[in-house]
């Protein structure tokens, strides 16, 4: 029997019991669904996932897409799995019912996604880059743009990409030199080179809308000249129909050590006269339009790490169930029987670290969904704004723990399975490999953590870091009236406590001795700040168990509120404690790193 893509029961624990996703069904724009309704979709979506993606998992991973005549060539299975995404209504599950959509609350369509992304992989990355290509173009676009572009997108007849990366540029957008040039009709011709775009070309979908940041010509230098284009790869004719193929070429496919189904390629606007793009809002604000796809996207990477940290786990630990080795150090007498793996302390203590690290990981993205539906749905204004400073301040560990964590979870995974888990035979080498994409995809580790401590943690006078805070301390306090959880309250205080002060030790810096140096460490501080999120999740989750323990009639499920909770101690007795040397370091602004020379190396 294969082993399980990811536990069911883990996915409506917290969909329904942590996160109470029937509540929003009180909704006006959710009304018409209900439970029945947020697990049929979930159904659909493992269906799908095992029917038409697990089958092919290995295939894609072993057959990249190349470079052929100009042109993707890659295994037509892939067209019919994410046809078959299309069809059932998944790729445009959040979407309004006008545009083709269920709309279903975002954090029901991630479970959707959940079983998706773990049989699939990148795979998934076609329908995640369309969906917030459209959710852009929606939220700035004119309402013609809407029309011409949104519609075909949510229907899958086109697909969607960002473009934002260029040779000499990478990361450093203020230095990007793509051009733009008003026309006499209102169009502009885009001319320059991007690089690294995930799903740049295809022949998946009818057609492909590129969004491209782009200078216009005369604009002002660095990021405040930046503006943002709708760049078709074939043009489209104003009754809907497909035009000329503009002048976007495909220059090279890249090929990835891992999420190889998804094609990352360059491409060039205008080598002949210029592509034809349209302007979205206002000239010079392309960045700030760009941002709304950049957060939804560096979310799906976070979620990405969570659900490969998930499988791998899943597959770990049905392995290790089943694969007899060894005896335990007690045993003496060869001639008793293996025991299973699973028996040993090691290997227990990988098994608790990744379900510790994946479903930390998943329930933390979770979190950024339900806020996602508050920003959007919650019936004050206030509850909006609250919502939409939390969930902007916490994309940087969104994004950035899941895909560390994910990978350590996946490495041991591997370490799980011994020399099985190295060779392709199993799929835990490739959810490595798939992984290990994410720390540097929609911007890196060390770019998140600086956008975290030079700019989320001071923004608005403070105000999203005291958020934050604020759901820190109101789930410590009703943890510190559980006597089984106090302590564990008690130890998030202090983590809690430890933060403050050394987040405002940084900022004196930043006054005292410059922002470079203050800034030098912040990977260790994102460590700091994501460490104690995850405390908190799995506080959260802890409640919630206890309280389903003492409720529970079952063995199973005892055991598996039992596992939620021993989890929990896994993480605040070996992982949570690292914090504090990091606080040292970052309060005393160590010069290591900052004051090494490139000639000493």
């Amino acid at each position: 029997m294969p082993a399980p893509i990811l536990c069911q029961r883990d996915l409506e624990f917290l969909l329904y019991e942590v996160f109470d996703a029937e509540s929003l069904t009180k909704r006006p724009r959710y009304a018409d669904h209900n439970r029945e309704t947020f697990d049929a979709a979930v159904t659909t979506a493992r269906n799908v996932a095992e029917k038409y993606f697990l089958p092919i998992r290995a295939k894609v991973d072993a057959h990249q897409p190349t470079f052929e005549q100009g042109a993707v060539n890659m295994i037509p299975e892939i067209k019919i799995a994410l046809d078959a995404v299309i069809q059932s209504g998944l790729s445009s599950a959040s979407a309004d019912y006008d545009l083709g959509g269920m709309q279903l609350p975002n954090i029901v369509t991630n479970c959707t996604e959940a079983w998706l992304t773990a049989a699939g992989s990148t795979l998934l990355g076609y329908v995640f880059l369309s969906s917030a290509n459209a959710n852009l173009i929606d939220a700035y676009g004119t309402e013609a743009q809407k029309n011409k572009w949104v519609r075909p997108i949510r229907s899958g007849d086109f697909a969607g990409t960002m473009a934002m990366s260029e040779p000499n540029a990478g990361s450093g957008l203020a230095d990007l030199t793509t051009s733009a040039v008003r026309q006499a009709d209102g169009s502009y011709r885009i001319v320059g080179n991007k690089i690294w775009i995930s799903g740049g070309d295809h022949e998946l979908n009818e057609n492909i809308v590129h969004l491209v940041l782009a200078r216009v010509k005369g604009a002002a230098s660095g990021v405040k000249g930046i503006s943002l284009f709708i760049v078709p790869k074939y043009l489209v004719n104003d009754d809907g129909s497909l035009g000329a193929r503009n002048d976007v070429a495909l220059a090279g496919v890249f090929h990835k050590m891992g999420g190889r189904g998804q094609t990352s390629t360059a491409l060039n606007f205008g080598e002949h006269g210029g592509a034809e793009g349209y302007l979205v809002g206002e000239e010079n604000k392309g960045l700030m339009y760009m941002f709304h796809m950049m957060n939804e996207a560096r979310i799906i990477v976070g979620f990405s790490g969570a659900i490969n940290a998930l499988a791998g786990y899943q597959y770990a630990l049905d392995y290790a169930k089943q694969r007899p080795q060894g005896r335990l150090p007690s045993c003496k007498d060869p001639l008793t029987p293996p025991v299973n793996i699973i028996q040993h302390a090691d290997v227990k203590r990988m098994l608790l670290a990744q379900k510790a690290y994946s479903e930390g990981g998943f329930a933390l993205c979770m979190f950024g969904s339900q806020l996602a539906d508050d920003i959007k749905t919650a019936p004050s204004e206030e509850r909006r704004r609250y919502a939409s400073l939390l969930l902007d301040t916490l994309i940087p560990v969104i994004k950035s723990w899941p895909s560390e964590y994910g990978c350590k979870a996946n490495s041991m995974a591997i370490q799980v399975l011994g020399g099985a888990g190295y060779v392709n035979e199993h799929p835990v080498e490739m959810f490595y490999r798939d992984n290990r994409l994410n720390p540097i995809h929609e911007g890196t580790t060390g770019i998140q953590s600086v956008d975290l401590l030079g700019r989320k943690v001071m923004m608005h006078q403070g105000a999203g870091l005291d958020a934050v805070i604020s759901e820190f301390q109101s789930t410590i306090a009703l943890a510190i009236e559980n006597e089984r959880l106090a302590p564990y309250a008690g130890q998030l205080g202090r983590a809690v406590d430890s933060l403050l002060a050394t987040t405002a030790s940084i900022q004196n810096g930043m006054i005292s001795e410059g922002v470079d140096l203050a800034l030098a460490n912040s990977a260790r501080y994102l460590d700091m700040f994501g460490n104690i999120t995850i405390a908190w999740i799995w506080l959260k989750l802890g409640l919630v168990a206890d309280g389903g323990l003492l409720a529970a009639e079952h063995q199973h499920d005892k055991d598996f509120y039992q596992g939620k909770l021993q989890a929990m101690q896994y993480f605040y007795r070996f992982d949570l404690p690292e914090i504090y040397p990091w606080a040292e370091l970052l309060g005393r602004l160590d010069a290591t790193t900052s004051e090494m020379q490139p000639e000493w190396f």
